[in-house]
């Protein structure tokens, strides 16, 4: 790669990865390839991918460092690191490098229009917007309904196809204390879930679909899902009593079959 390509390229890896080491690294690994900022892309989104699987901290969605502020003074956290690999892609490479949908979206390998959700959820959960963009809440609740009956079918096929390659589970810290783990991939959340979800019962968070546990009595953990493409790709399991306050939250009164 020329000087000329490295000095593009690097300031958008860095933006990706948060990491000087990391950047020149995938710069180096890019090296070579016709297409310096897809092939970049392509090496960070592999190591956000790999950050992602081995994530151990709890996620909170309304600490504020969450809500599009600076990186906290020497903790090293990154208000994108509660972006999913594909949220942080879509929303540096257009919003900070004006790479045009359609080339992230072959990067990606999803469709222009979903790549254009992606960056606009980014946009939402880093607090730059009010609302998440487009919600197609008829096919939201389809995908949610089919995910509790694989869940309680023991249909574990099912319950993978329905997860996007990249879905992450995000769990703050009671979640966390009480044993439930982020992961990432269709395989560990599949895992994860599978058990928790099948005696939960409907509810709509915030006007979506979700799932509630325990079947009966005030809620414990409420899991909520974002789905793009009728696949699932974040789920979010809140327990802290603080944050379910936080909700608009109307429960089915009995789990149903």
């Amino acid at each position: 790669m020329d000087e000329n390509a490295v000095a593009e390229t690097l300031p958008m890896a860095y933006r990706l990865l948060g990491s000087r080491e990391e950047a020149e690294e995938a710069v180096r690994d890019a090296s070579g390839r016709p297409d310096p900022t897809a092939a970049v892309a392509r090496a960070c989104l592999a190591r956000l991918r790999s950050r992602e699987t081995h994530r151990e901290h709890p996620w909170d969605p309304w600490d504020p460092w969450a809500a599009g502020q600076d990186r906290r003074e020497g903790t090293g956290e990154d208000p994108l690191d509660g972006l999913t690999p594909p949220e942080r892609l879509a929303y540096v490479l257009h919003d900070e490098f004006s790479v045009p949908y359609e080339e992230i979206a072959a990067v990606l390998d999803r469709t222009p229009s979903a790549t254009r959700q992606l960056a606009g959820r980014a946009r939402y959960r880093l607090r730059e917007t009010e609302e998440m963009p487009n919600p197609d809440l008829h096919r939201q609740r389809a995908v949610v309904e089919a995910f509790l009956t694989a869940a309680r079918n023991g249909d574990a096929a099912a319950l993978h196809d329905l997860l996007d390659p990249e879905v992450v589970l995000r769990a703050d810290a009671t979640a966390v204390r009480a044993g439930l783990p982020p992961a990432h991939g269709p395989g560990a959340v599949s895992e994860t879930l599978a058990n928790r979800v099948s005696t939960a019962r409907r509810a709509l968070v915030d006007g979506a679909a979700g799932l509630a546990c325990p079947p009966e009595g005030d809620p414990e953990t409420v899991f909520t899902f974002t789905v793009l493409e009728d696949h699932i790709t974040a789920v979010d399991a809140l327990t802290d009593k603080p944050h379910l306050t936080r909700l608009n939250l109307q429960l089915q009164n009995h789990p149903g079959p």
